[in-house]
């Protein structure tokens, strides 16, 4: 049978991840992340990727508190929740969090990351600023477009299109962005959209670009990512800022 509201998951990691995932999507919206209703984050719960929390259908991101977060299923079958789910939201986030065993899923269709998609490249050049690179070996593109996910075997194509990476850029789309935790999460999709806008304002200027050499770059990569206290810091920076909505 399935959950019903009352049923939803009280114990403090449950309700700690549907706050955080509520925390999140109310920075992207502040940081100007989101596209009207669109786009989902999602978090799979601890050690049970068949079952994960998901921002509901309707609510613009800066209004949603830990109490909206819906629980559903890697099938698509709502838990637990007040509100629907969007249909694409399933296909993909089920397939990523399955397939591709990924903790937390951010999907967005953020104005700069989505402007290289539509570039040749379809994506970042990790060799160009220092906040690019540290996604260096860490991305992933996907340059097939084949229209809205909206069955299991699209989000399974795209789930393997990671192909083990962090980011995703789906070409003619917008990016995934994958951690294992919320705050790693959203503070990689952060800094994704500034080295993404930077490369934007950059090819703007009509000059040549002057990447580093491949091995700065992934030198780059590894100092960035053996200290990450520096993400926790910043998401507990955003916790004091942004309040819940409080509807």
């Amino acid at each position: 049978m399935p959950h019903t509201q009352r049923d939803l998951p009280h114990t403090a990691d449950i309700l700690s991840l549907r706050a955080d995932l509520a925390l999140a999507l109310r920075a992207a919206a502040h940081h100007g992340l989101e596209e009207g209703v669109c786009n989902h984050f999602s978090v799979a719960l601890p050690d049970d990727s068949d079952r994960f929390l998901i921002n509901p259908r309707g609510l613009h991101w800066s209004e949603v508190d830990a109490e909206d977060i819906v629980l559903v299923d890697a099938k698509g079958v709502k838990l637990a929740g007040r509100h629907s789910v969007e249909t694409t939201a399933m296909f993909i986030h089920a397939a990523i969090h399955r397939l591709a065993r990924k903790t937390c899923v951010l999907h967005t269709h953020m104005p700069y990351a989505t402007a290289l998609t539509l570039t040749a490249r379809r994506g970042l050049d990790t060799r160009l600023s220092q906040t690019a690179m540290r996604f260096h070996g860490r991305v992933a593109i996907d340059a097939r477009y084949d229209g809205l996910a909206l069955d299991a075997a699209e989000g399974e194509r795209i789930a393997r299109a990671m192909r083990g990476a962090d980011v995703l850029f789906l070409g003619n789309h917008g990016v995934v962005v994958c951690g294992e935790r919320i705050d790693y999460a959203y503070d990689d999709l952060y800094f994704l959209e500034r080295a993404c806008q930077a490369e934007v304002l950059a090819l703007s200027t009509g000059q040549p670009l002057e990447p580093v050499a491949e091995a700065t770059a992934r030198h780059v990569a590894m100092q960035m990512q053996d200290e990450r206290l520096q993400s926790t810091l910043f998401f507990e920076s955003l916790r004091r800022r942004l309040a819940p909505a409080g509807r």
